[in-house]
């Protein structure tokens, strides 16, 4: 399928594990090595043909709204969660009017792959087959990543479909933020705050949660020694 146009960015959250940082900057906006994660992001989606971005907000909303009036060359919607922050899954409930009915991308804003380039957006939109699959997710090599300390998330079959660890002490695959999803699958669903695992659990026994594989170095940027690191290794190995 072509590139999806639309891209909703999850930046409402409270960043407490990165605090003091977070306590007058929004996490998405801290700096690694010069940029902030977010802005990152938002140049590979633009590059690869996003026109449409929807980010939502509830910490220090005024901030990352005033950011994203900066943004030129692409429509920025805003998902005003202030009054109540809905996780991953209810963010998306919240945002349905407009994401509209086309798979989107769905992406974390405290992770990125390095180089920060196009061509893993540009693989898991050709990997994407709507007929196969509800939700498509981009998978980082447990061994490949900083700043990840999880045992993993995912086993990965030969066709792609993904299944939990389990029981199992480690999993290879770890989620790396970012994945393209179907907005019906959240009509449905209540507005509270929920995590998107409540949709997956539905989606794994069925074979329609799937994965792929990344071909780049990732890091995860969920404290201030991750941030540290991070800010190092981009600064040796950048851009």
């Amino acid at each position: 399928m072509a590139v999806p146009h639309t891209a909703m960015l999850l930046a409402a959250g409270l960043g407490t594990r990165m605090r003091p940082l977070t306590d007058n900057t929004p996490k998405p906006l801290i700096p690694v090595a010069g940029r902030s994660i977010l802005d990152r992001l938002i140049d590979a989606l633009v590059e690869a043909g996003v026109t449409r971005l929807v980010i939502n907000v509830h910490w220090l909303a005024d901030k990352v709204e005033a950011h994203m009036a900066g943004i030129g060359g692409v429509e920025v919607l805003i998902s005003d969660e202030r009054d109540n922050l809905l996780e991953t899954g209810g963010g998306i409930v919240k945002a349905a009017p407009l994401l509209g009915d086309d798979p989107v991308w769905v992406l974390n804003t405290d992770a990125f792959w390095a180089p920060t380039d196009i061509q893993p957006l540009v693989d898991l939109a050709a990997a994407y087959d709507p007929a196969a699959m509800d939700d498509l997710l981009l998978l980082a090599d447990r061994e490949r990543t900083l700043g990840y300390p999880g045992a993993g998330d995912f086993h990965c079959e030969p066709d792609g479909r993904l299944r939990r660890r389990g029981d199992d002490v480690t999993a290879p695959w770890a989620y790396a933020g970012v994945r393209i999803t179907k907005p019906q699958l959240y009509k449905d669903e209540p507005l509270e705050p929920f995590s998107a695992n409540r949709i997956w659990d539905r989606l794994i026994p069925a074979g329609r949660l799937h994965g792929l594989a990344m071909d780049r170095f990732w890091l995860h940027v969920g404290d201030p020694s991750a941030l540290a690191d991070a800010d190092m290794w981009m600064r040796c190995h950048g851009p």
